[in-house]
């Protein structure tokens, strides 16, 4: 069910933002994305004339002392002039999350108007999922909505227990949340093909279970990154001080072998630019993948790779891409990751469906400022992959089951 489904006329509404946004040493938002993304939803609380009481993480604070530095650095009042300007709506701060003095403020908050909870990550029963903090944050409100895509794979107090706590009619998600999903599901659910996913970063471990899941449905996967090398080395090649995980060469092995079993094209770049040191400064040299001299690493696919992986992904019409084809953030190695970002425009304006999921993507098709021609760009990196990889996530299940 979809905050739309939902009576909130001047009710009061609970809302799970994801607002873990980026703050500078000053505590100024260096990118407000998540913020931005999550206001269809808060508007459309306010022009219903709801009481809109959100709750957030952000960060990951480690002490919670009433007066240690992480209650100053992760505390949301950091976001309340930002929030005020972006909804135009007056906000008001608690800093707490449970407790009177956050039950007065939400009974006195007239609809219209915003009431933003302290960070929920300064309890510790908030990651434990802990019944009782859920339920206490549950009677604030009539109504609990989910805008929190990011987070739907925890099963926090405020992304999943929570929801138990208010009759089916009376929870749901928020918009951005059933865009997520919808969005997901394209990728899942009979895809249009050919079907191409980019799988990027550094190692195969943290992508083991995606590329399996993806196998019987991928035509082709493209690999890049540091991943590549595991890869390659699995296949004989010399590597050079590439990163590689040689824990996982067995397991690289079978990926390929189950791909060729499956019909899928598995492409490994077939040549790399290569460094002598890890430094935006490095030297560099351009040469084949599976033969890199000793004392140089692959820090970015090379131009031949950046060709068949461009053509391949311009013929697709659906395309997945998680993560960057190398250390895109020094300019030297950045230049296989940004073509393959046009080359996912491309795709998108050629009538392709492309969807980037992954926090390095996103933020290379930002830095690319490709981000609106794309099909859809997903706020949740380790929601969405673990979305893909089959797992159901708490935060999806709570307002579905």
């Amino acid at each position: 069910m979809n905050i739309q489904d939902i009576n909130i006329k001047y009710k009061k509404v609970l809302i799970r933002v994801d607002f873990n946004v980026p703050l500078d040493a000053e505590r100024n938002i260096t990118d407000d994305t998540r913020m931005v993304k999550a206001m269809p939803t808060i508007q459309y609380a306010l022009a219903e004339g709801a009481a809109v009481i959100l709750c957030s993480h952000l960060g990951r604070p480690k002490d919670l002392s009433a007066d240690s530095d992480d209650r100053q650095k992760y505390s949301l009042s950091h976001l309340v002039y930002h929030l005020s300007e972006l909804s135009g709506a007056k906000v008001q701060f608690v800093d707490d999350t449970i407790g009177a003095e956050v039950e007065a403020a939400a009974a006195a908050l007239p609809g219209g108007e915003i009431l933003l909870l302290e960070n929920t990550r300064f309890y510790k029963e908030e990651k434990a999922g802990d019944a009782d903090f859920a339920k206490s944050m549950s009677e604030l409100a009539d109504v609990y909505i989910n805008d929190a895509f990011g987070t739907a794979h925890r099963a926090h107090a405020s992304t999943a227990v929570i929801a138990q706590y208010f009759d089916k009619d009376k929870r749901g998600f928020g918009m951005l949340m059933n865009a997520e999903l919808t969005n997901a599901r394209k990728l899942s659910h009979n895809p249009a093909k050919p079907v191409t996913a980019i799988i990027g970063g550094a190692k195969v471990s943290d992508k083991i279970q995606l590329l399996k899941n993806l196998i019987p449905v991928m035509d082709n996967i493209l690999v890049g990154g540091g991943m590549a090398y595991t890869f390659l080395k699995a296949k004989g090649g010399a590597i050079g001080n590439s990163l590689c995980e040689d824990d996982y060469l067995e397991m690289a092995k079978d990926i390929l072998a189950e791909a060729q079993k499956e019909n899928t094209n598995i492409y490994l770049p077939e040549d790399s630019v290569i460094a002598d040191n890890f430094a935006a400064d490095a030297n560099t040299q351009v040469v084949a993948s599976d033969n890199i001299p000793d004392g140089w690493m692959g820090l970015d696919i090379g131009s031949k790779a950046t060709q068949v992986y461009s053509d391949v992904i311009k013929a697709s019409k659906t395309v997945l891409w998680n993560g960057p084809m190398g250390v895109f953030e020094m300019e030297a190695f950045s230049k296989g990751t940004f073509t393959v970002a046009q080359a996912v425009a491309d795709a998108t304006s050629d009538g392709a469906y492309t969807l980037i999921g992954g926090g390095d993507s996103v933020s290379a098709i930002n830095k690319a400022g490709l981000a609106e021609k794309v099909s859809f760009v997903s706020t949740g990196g380790g929601a969405m992959l673990e979305f893909l990889e089959g797992k159901e996530l708490p935060g999806v299940k709570a307002i579905e089951g």
